[in-house]
């Protein structure tokens, strides 16, 4: 039999070995866009916080991945929502990153001003395009359109201007005409629409069908090595998210919406949410195709010398274990 002061130092290291797994914090990024509906719900709806318990949980709203992987290298924040265009670059520029888990599949559309003259990809020729920004899945995903109708963006030597842009500025810069056309996330081209834009392409036309992987749940591998209870309720409570959207349609679009009222001071129509979320699948899963084809297209396009290995960038068994 151990003497009592053995046994209370096992209980006490026990004790501090437990702790040491849950994070006092955690600092999440996310984008104001339908695409990152899992987190806005994550955040709105309190299913974040119930799940991590007594880890205090700390929001801050990114316009673009460029931002997300400033806070990365930075070590101000410790996962985030994002693209998977900037996620690849990242890893690539030796940022200490993972993909955890996907947050969705399309959600993107082309949408032109209605008096631009632009009714089809090839139309683009000569004309400004937004994007979030440069090396961005939007903007990767453009080029890959350009390319298929025979196009080129000015920095490859056509003469198409890709001009970066804040989604959330995007429809002023339609209504001032700064810009011909964009390649955006929901809920913005929605909104454009509503406000008269023309749809171009819609979510199926950009890639795959619909079938791409547009938006990740990013962690810092050394975050989620030192702390890996915290991930797991963090990927709990994205799943709860997940599964809140799906089944709740109404309060899913009411909660997204306050979310990015919340972010932006600008709040999109019942409507607008509406549309957005139908071209938006919200999923946990990964296209790991399409996630090879984007780091192909990203090394192409120069915005990387190489391509990832998926078998190091992609992390999903801690996700595998939560959804047991």
């Amino acid at each position: 039999m151990k003497p009592p002061g053995l046994i209370l130092t096992a209980l006490l290291f026990s004790v501090c070995a437990a702790s040491a797994q849950q994070a006092s914090e955690l600092r999440l990024g996310m984008f104001p866009n339908v695409t990152h509906a899992a987190g806005l719900v994550g955040v709105q709806r309190g299913l974040f916080q119930k799940a991590l318990g007594n880890t205090k949980l700390t929001v801050r709203a990114f316009a673009n991945g460029s931002q997300v992987n400033e806070a990365f290298a930075s070590g101000a924040i410790d996962a985030s929502y994002v693209g998977p265009g900037p996620a690849i670059n990242a890893f690539l520029r030796g940022v200490p990153i993972q993909i955890y888990a996907g947050a969705a599949n399309a959600g993107a559309v082309l949408v032109a001003r209605k008096d631009s003259g632009v009714r089809n990809v090839k139309a683009l020729a000569g004309k400004k395009v937004a994007v979030p920004t440069r090396g961005s899945t939007q903007d990767i995903s453009l080029r890959h359109l350009l390319h298929e109708n025979g196009l080129k963006a000015t920095d490859e030597g056509g003469n198409v201007s890709i001009v970066p842009l804040d989604p959330a500025n995007m429809p002023a810069a339609f209504a001032t005409k700064q810009v011909d056309a964009a390649l955006v996330q929901e809920p913005w081209g929605a909104i454009m629409e509503s406000q008269g834009a023309r749809l171009v392409v819609n979510e199926k036309g950009i890639w795959e069908n619909g079938n791409y992987t547009t938006t990740v749940l990013v962690i810092n591998s050394k975050y989620a090595q030192q702390y890996p209870d915290t991930v797991k309720a963090l990927l709990r409570g994205h799943v709860s998210a997940i599964n809140f959207i799906n089944t709740s349609n109404a309060a899913a679009q009411k909660a997204v919406g306050e979310q990015i009222y919340a972010f932006t001071g600008q709040r999109p129509n019942t409507a607008e949410l509406f549309k957005a979320l139908a071209r938006t699948r919200v999923t946990a899963s990964i296209n790991l195709k399409t996630l090879a084809e984007y780091a192909q297209l990203n090394k192409e396009a120069g915005f990387a010398r190489d391509v990832p290995d998926l078998n190091r960038l992609v992390n999903l068994s801690p996700l595998n274990t939560v959804t047991k």
